[in-house]
């Protein structure tokens, strides 16, 4: 069980009994996460914090506590300079541009937002149109991540999605004609889905021509309806070669498959999501966001009130956090490899010390079991899951559990 500590335990002084970290002398890199929980229909396969907007969404009332948050959580940050911003959700373009650049512009007050910085934000093809790109590229937002699923009617349908194929097409191609960098998210093995049928979103996506694609697998979600009443899914074989020949497809078409389910053109992965992957520091702000921030001794977690109305009554008393914890020494190990392996590439050895504090010989018994099982590859200087390593990742990660 890991302890849960006081939300006003945010110094970076030890506390009596904690172990302090011996290498961690340099922060690493901080992103910022913006999450706006309104959606216009629940999908049935989403287990993100995300809530119907059955009545008017008090969009100012909003953003006025995600200020406050941000305000309430500098000294944290202070003097940390951000090199990303997601707006996530939810439906992050259910709301204005005139919103999203008022938080924005609190942001490059607050903090010292770096120049060029890459600020994504998702958007639902059902809910944009030439006015709200054009609000947002304003605003500052360079990167849109459109949450496509699939290209095809039947599909978009048995997924509960709000947008049909036509308007998957018009948003896609107005999102690449507004923004240098858009992804795409699509999904694969859906309900009946046939190997064809996936196979050709692939190859429409790919005709689009986006910077980044996401490829995901649809999974049954605890808490969810479609975990509730399952769907009919294809077999683990044919959502397996689902997997290879999309990846044949994106290959073929010059997409880098720089990490599980991400690929894109060179020079164009996502940068926010690197940071994640390299367990980089992000600060989480709007209801139940989540943030992982690096002291000289310690590393913490935190995690927003969930439901909107609460973390919008708390944020305005100055208290927007719900929980913090200590990532504990004996986690490190794991929490840094369930990030780093995601990425085909690995990482480089000396960044486990950089990141984690700790010597990379505390991971080094499942380091070799590891490799002895053809899972990952050891080198001097790199350390990477192997092909046979990224197909059975969950097994890989189990084996760094016990460090």
């Amino acid at each position: 069980m890991i302890p849960i500590y006081p939300v006003n335990s945010l110094s970076a002084t030890p506390l009596q009994g904690e172990v302090t970290l011996s290498g961690l002398t340099n922060p690493p890199p901080l992103s910022l996460y913006i999450h706006i929980p309104w959606c216009v229909r629940k999908c049935p396969y989403c287990d993100f914090n995300s809530h119907e907007s059955k009545q008017n969404i008090p969009e100012a009332a909003y953003v006025d506590a995600l200020i406050q948050d941000l305000e309430q959580s500098t000294p944290l940050i202070w003097g940390r300079k951000i090199h990303s911003v997601f707006f996530g959700g939810g439906t992050p373009s259910l709301f204005s541009g005139e919103s999203i650049d008022r938080i924005l512009s609190h942001v490059r007050m607050l903090t010292p937002l770096e120049y060029g910085a890459e600020i994504t934000l998702e958007a639902n093809p059902g809910t944009v149109d030439v006015a709200h790109f054009k609000g947002y590229k304003e605003a500052g937002v360079n990167r849109v991540s459109l949450g496509i699923q699939s290209f095809d009617d039947r599909y978009l349908k048995a997924l509960g999605r709000i947008h049909d194929t036509e308007q998957a097409l018009q948003a896609a191609q107005l999102a690449i004609d507004t923004f240098e960098r858009v992804n795409l998210d699509v999904m694969y093995a859906l309900p009946e889905q046939s190997l064809e049928d996936a196979l050709r979103d692939a190859e429409i996506a790919c005709q689009l021509k986006p910077a980044h694609l996401s490829f995901y697998h649809l999974t049954l979600e605890p808490n969810t309806a479609f975990h509730r009443t399952p769907p009919s899914l294809p077999d683990d074989d044919t959502s397996a070669t689902m997997q290879e020949e999309i990846e044949k497809i994106l290959a073929q078409q010059g997409y880098v498959n720089y990490e599980t389910s991400a690929f894109a053109q060179p020079g164009m992965q996502c940068k926010h999501n690197l940071n994640y992957w390299t367990f980089g520091d992000y600060l989480g702000i709007g209801a139940g966001a989540h943030s992982k921030l690096s002291f000289h001794d310690k590393l913490i977690r935190q995690s927003r009130h969930k439901h909107p109305k609460r973390y919008m009554e708390f944020a305005t008393q100055g208290n927007a956090v719900d929980q913090e914890w200590r990532i504990e020494r004996d986690a490190l190990g794991f929490e840094f490899m369930m990030n780093t392996l995601r990425l085909h590439d690995g990482f480089a050895t000396d960044l486990f010390q950089q990141r984690t504090g700790l010597p990379l010989i505390t991971i080094r018994d499942s380091l070799q079991a590891a490799v002895q099982q053809g899972l990952l590859e050891h080198q001097e200087t790199r350390i990477r899951p192997t092909l046979k390593g990224r197909r059975f990742l969950n097994n890989l990660l189990e084996m760094f559990l016990d460090e």
